[in-house]
């Protein structure tokens, strides 16, 4: 399957590393399984932040323009309001990107069962070390598989930068049970 990378990333920063190792979960994830045992991702917690983040916007923009065309005397009693809307929408919005240890959550959920497999990564700034952390419950909500994970970039990170998928992909599945379980299933149909 060519899913590799076809631009070089640098190989010393490691925020472009990471991303381009999530982007490849989403890819292996979403296209790399057979068919009938891949995974959908679940935007929710990115459609939250977006209203919560365009709500916050409204407000500011909406304070803009009366403020613009009524004047001061008759949006100085909204303001405070306004301002503290605006400050607790914000807060919501970035407060878990500084609280979170991981830096990005993926949630899945399996077309054929209704499993999900959700992912965190992390990278830290000057380290070479790819983290996953992952947890995978069945329907009822019994977790599975929980483990966390790590491996150096180059490990599926050619010398110039590019990203190859084989050894990525073997990583994932021989570290997740049910990545392994659902690329053995779609083998053998």
């Amino acid at each position: 399957m060519p899913l590799n990378s076809p631009v070089p990333v640098p190989v010393y920063a490691s925020s472009e590393l990471k991303n381009t190792s999530d982007d490849a979960i989403t890819t292996y994830l979403t296209l790399g399984l057979p068919k009938p045992n891949r995974f959908v991702a679940s935007h929710t917690k990115t459609d939250i932040r977006l209203i919560i983040g365009y709500c916050a916007v409204t407000i500011a923009g909406v304070s803009f323009y009366f403020d613009y065309t009524k004047g001061w005397e008759f949006t100085a009693p909204w303001m405070i309001y306004a301002v503290v809307a605006y400050f607790i929408l914000n807060t919501v919005y970035t407060g878990p990107l500084y609280s979170l240890h991981y830096t990005y959550i993926y949630i899945y959920i399996s077309n054929m069962a209704p499993r999900q497999l959700q992912i965190q990564s992390l990278s830290k700034k000057l380290s070479s070390t790819y983290k996953l952390h992952f947890r995978h419950t069945s329907a009822s909500g019994k977790v599975v598989q929980e483990k966390t994970i790590e491996a150096p970039f180059s490990k599926w990170f050619s010398a110039d930068g590019t990203l190859h998928f084989e050894p990525f992909s073997e990583w994932l599945k021989n570290e997740i049970k049910l990545v392994q379980t659902s690329s053995l299933e779609g083998s053998s149909k």
